[in-house]
């Protein structure tokens, strides 16, 4: 089980205005990631080192907007101003996922630009619109050289050094809600069931949820 990636909510004036913000914070560009059909939304993507992704989501005019929960999720959090909407972690055995929280993945896909469509099954969105400390779940069908992440937009300086979105990586999640808690929901008790980045688990003011991610770039340290 790893993180996967970290979804951004699109603010007031818009997904493209959203999406500039934080390039410019992190320093490094997006692409388009196309729209998701059967939730009636669509994403911005910025690819990260160790295989990790930030999304930057945004609710469209479409009935599945509002018939879907990761649809209902994304209006409801632009609704509020937008920001951190949830996190979600890559599974291998699906199944178990499914047997535990007695309910079935979703089919999910997006064709993002200039590349051929991607899918992938999802389950656990709900969870997040009632406790949005919860992460939800990802089975990536497609393979793993058309995740995300991978899409290739680094390149070495003169120096030799990497340039770019390899460069920018997750550090940390602050998230306002129970290790405990969390631990249930993803079916384990080991100390650190997310090994490859921090959580960090701060006293929650008003409801549950991610309060900030911090990255390392290669200016440093920022925390969004």
């Amino acid at each position: 089980m790893n993180l996967d990636h970290v979804s951004f909510a699109a603010q007031q004036d818009g997904l493209h205005a959203t999406a500039d913000r934080l390039a410019e914070q992190l320093g490094i560009t997006y692409y388009d990631g196309g729209i998701h059909p059967r939730f009636g939304t669509r994403n911005l993507i910025f690819p990260l080192a160790n295989g990790h992704y930030l999304e930057v989501v945004e609710a469209l005019e479409h009935p599945a907007a509002l018939a879907t929960p990761f649809g209902q999720a994304t209006r409801a959090r632009s609704d509020r101003g937008g920001g951190w909407m949830a996190w979600c972690v890559s599974v291998n055995n699906l199944a178990k996922v499914e047997d535990r929280l007695e309910r079935k993945a979703v089919d999910g896909n997006r064709t993002p630009e200039g590349s051929e469509e991607i899918h992938w099954k999802q389950i656990g969105v709900k969870g997040v619109i009632a406790d949005g400390q919860l992460p939800y779940f990802i089975h990536w069908v497609s393979p793993a050289e058309l995740h995300p992440s991978a899409r290739p937009q680094n390149k070495l300086d003169g120096s030799g050094e990497l340039t770019g979105d390899d460069a920018v990586a997750i550090e940390s999640l602050q998230i306002a809600g129970s290790r405990d808690r969390v631990r249930d929901w993803l079916g384990t008790d080991a100390h650190k069931p997310i090994p490859e980045i921090g959580i960090d688990w701060v006293a929650p003011h008003g409801e549950p949820g991610i309060m900030s991610v911090t990255f390392t770039t290669p200016q440093g340290r920022v925390v969004l």
